[in-house]
Parts: C-alpha cells; structure tokens; sequence
C-alpha cells in the first residue's frame, strides 16, 4: 500500500502566492533565471536557483549559493512572506491549462515506498543532477519542489476531493502563461482519515516527474537516518513532498526530436533508407502531428512527410513497444548514428508544449530533420514502471508544470 500523510506546511501568505509560484528550477538556464529574479523578487526561483543572488563569475555549486537559499527561506518565513500551518494537512492542488483541469493532492510520501517498490520509476537519473538537490535539501532542510507522482483513479479519493473543491480555495491566481491555479487546504481530522484508508488500497503509485528530485530527497532522508541512529521513522526527513494525480486526468504531451545533419547522407539516399523501416508519404508545407501510435511526423528540407512503421516492426514488449524506440531503434540509430540518445551532442530534444513551428525553426538554424512524435500514454508508463524497465530518455512531457513555492516541506 502507499504511504500518504498529511504534513505542517510553509506556504505563500495569501497575498503573495501568485507572485511566490515559480516554476521548476531546471526549466531555466541561469541566464534565464537571472531574468526573472530581477524582474519578480518573490518568486521562489531567488530560493530554487539561489546562484541568481551572485554575479556570474560565482559558480552554481559553489557553497555559498546554498548557504544563500537556506537563508532567503529563513528570512521569508521571518518576513511573513511564507508561513508554517500549525495543523498537519493535505492539500488539493488544481491546475487548470485550456480548460482541461487535473486535480491532485498535496501530501508527503515515504522514503521507504521509494526504497521498497512501492512509488515506482521510469526513467534513470544522472549523479551530476541528484547531486545539486541534495545539497540543496540538505541545506536549507527543505524539499521545496513537489515530486509529481500518479496513481490509478480510486473513486474513495476522487468522491473527498470533489467535496472539498466546492468550497472556497485558499488560492486562486492565475499565472502569467494562462495556467490557473486553486488550493484547497483538508485539516479536518476525519476526512484526512478518508484519505489515509483510501491511499491503503492503492498499491502502488508512479513517478510521473521529477525522478532527480524523488531521488535527491529520498538520498537526503537516508543520510539523516545515518546521523541520527535512533530515529523512529516519524521524523519529517523519512518523507518527500509530492503532489498526487489520478491517471485519468494527467496529459502527456510529445518529446520531439531534431537531429543535426543526415550521417553523411544525401537527402535521397536518406529517405530510401527510411523507407526500409516505415511508409514515408510527403505531407507537403503544412505541419504534421501524428495521430496514431506507431506512426511519425518528419520535417526535411521544408517538407513534412508521414513515416508509419511497418507492422512486422511493432512490439508487445513495454519498452521497444514505445513510439520513441520505435524511432530510436529503426531511424534514428540505424540510419542517422544516434547511438547514445543521452550524450550524443548531434541530437536535441523539444518539449510538444513548444509547438510545431519550433521544429521548423531549429531545421532553419542549427538542424537538419526534425520528427514530431506521438506522445507516450499514461498506461504505457505505468506498464513499463511496473515492469521493473526503463523508459528511453525523454520520452514524456507533462503539462501543466506543478508550481514550486506553494508547498515547502520542512526537515525538522
């Protein structure tokens, strides 16, 4: 079963969670986040990229930067710009994006479900990145970005949370890219029972994103349990901040590629060898965004084509069943050299939030062939978590990003 608990939350004064709610901290380059720092003084990016606080010849890791952001969370909460709820409590965290809205609930997850199986993974993280987090956690003593996780829709969990979202949020804000935003706070003793014997029979929950910080923070509540010998399990280090979605609500949005140049190819030679995998049908000027599974878009040469693999190419395994293997194990390998998706420089990859006239733009600077995918599906990523597998890297994208600010999560 998934361990589910209410918590004591630092949290945006009502009058600045608006102006508080960042975005995650690794959507942004630090030029980028200098930006907006200087522009918004209380946005949470000053606390989640403190390296804004320096000039440019201060390295990123230095210690001093996270010494920084353990002392701005300090001094906000001294300021009344956060503060710390005096009962424990869960959160309903609504995103609303084009009219689509997704639900979830604002919680603490066990390190131990982490450990054990119980939150299941699927995508491999990288030291360099755990590394930042942890030193940031560990500093501040706060888990200051929720993990995203995703559990099969429970109709005990969905029937609280429609009670409560018809009352009066504590939030309700809209942020500058159109994505609205409502918290509700549950600290009624009885309904946060509900919740708990709810989530006891849900097995099993799913890192949807945010594997680097899942990982950093589960790294850090290990550790403390190394200097402190006679924890009891209770203590807030052996739980991670995380906000719950049920599945039938999430949007996966498509990881699009662009490559580089051809391998030494020539556009004809290109496409003959493409055409030994997939039917390749020229699309003409307008853009193309498949529709179907198993089937991709292709800009080259200012011409989209239809590439639709051949059926004896489909797989019913979880992994090499996924529209990016596909891709990854008949074109973009075999015919362009992409061996390593992760360190191969040729390769870059483009959020479907960017749209595709991104595509067309980076074949116009700095790349060759683009290809728009069809997105990755919910139940493809739990079949591959529960599989015990890994998914190719980027091979998801959610939309709407869950805010960071508006739920810290003390370490003691």
């Amino acid at each position: 079963m998934a361990i589910v608990k209410p918590f004591q939350c630092v949290r945006p004064d009502e009058r600045y969670a608006g102006q508080v709610a960042a975005l995650p901290y690794d959507v942004y380059s630090r030029k980028e986040a200098c930006q907006v720092t200087a522009a918004n003084p209380k946005s949470f990016l000053n606390i989640d990229r403190p390296e804004t606080q320096f000039s440019d010849d201060v390295d990123t890791y230095d210690d001093r930067v996270y010494e920084k952001a353990g002392e701005m969370l300090k001094s906000w909460i001294e300021d009344g710009t956060l503060k710390k709820d005096c009962l424990e409590a869960y959160y309903i965290y609504e995103l609303t994006m084009n009219g689509r809205r997704q639900t979830g609930i604002v919680a603490c997850s066990s390190i131990d479900d982490y450990v054990n199986g119980v939150i299941k993974k699927h995508e491999n993280t990288r030291e360099e990145k755990e590394v930042d987090r942890i030193r940031h956690v560990d500093t501040t003593d706060a888990q200051t970005g929720p993990i995203f996780l995703a559990y099969r829709s429970n109709e005990a969990v969905n029937e609280i949370v429609n009670l409560i979202t018809d009352t009066e949020p504590l939030y309700d804000f809209v942020a500058e890219d159109g994505i609205s935003h409502r918290v509700w706070r549950i600290h009624d003793r009885d309904r946060i029972a509900l919740i708990e014997e709810a989530f006891r029979t849900i097995p099993s929950t799913y890192i949807a994103d945010g594997h680097h910080r899942a990982a950093s923070a589960v790294k850090v509540g290990l550790k403390r349990r190394v200097e402190n010998p006679g924890y009891t399990g209770e203590e807030p280090f052996n739980y991670f901040l995380s906000v719950l979605f049920p599945h039938d609500q999430l949007m996966i949005m498509p990881y699009n590629r662009v490559v580089k140049d051809l391998n030494g190819l020539s556009k004809d030679d290109f496409l003959q060898k493409v055409g030994q995998s997939f039917e390749v049908a020229c699309m003409g000027d307008e853009a193309f965004a498949p529709l179907n599974k198993g089937t991709f878009g292709m800009y080259l040469d200012r011409k989209w084509y239809c590439l639709k693999v051949f059926n004896s190419l489909q797989s019913t395994d979880p992994v090499k069943g996924l529209d990016v293997s596909i891709l990854q194990d008949n074109l973009l390998g075999p015919v362009l050299g992409i061996e390593d998706p992760r360190t191969d420089k040729r390769i870059d990859f483009i959020g479907g939030i960017r749209g595709l006239k991104e595509l067309e733009k980076r074949c116009s600077q700095d790349m060759t062939v683009a290809f728009s995918m069809y997105p990755t599906s919910t139940p493809e990523l739990f079949d591959v978590a529960d599989a015990g597998l890994l998914m190719p890297p980027k091979s998801t994208w959610f939309e709407p990003k869950l805010r960071s600010g508006l739920f810290i999560h003390l370490l003691k």
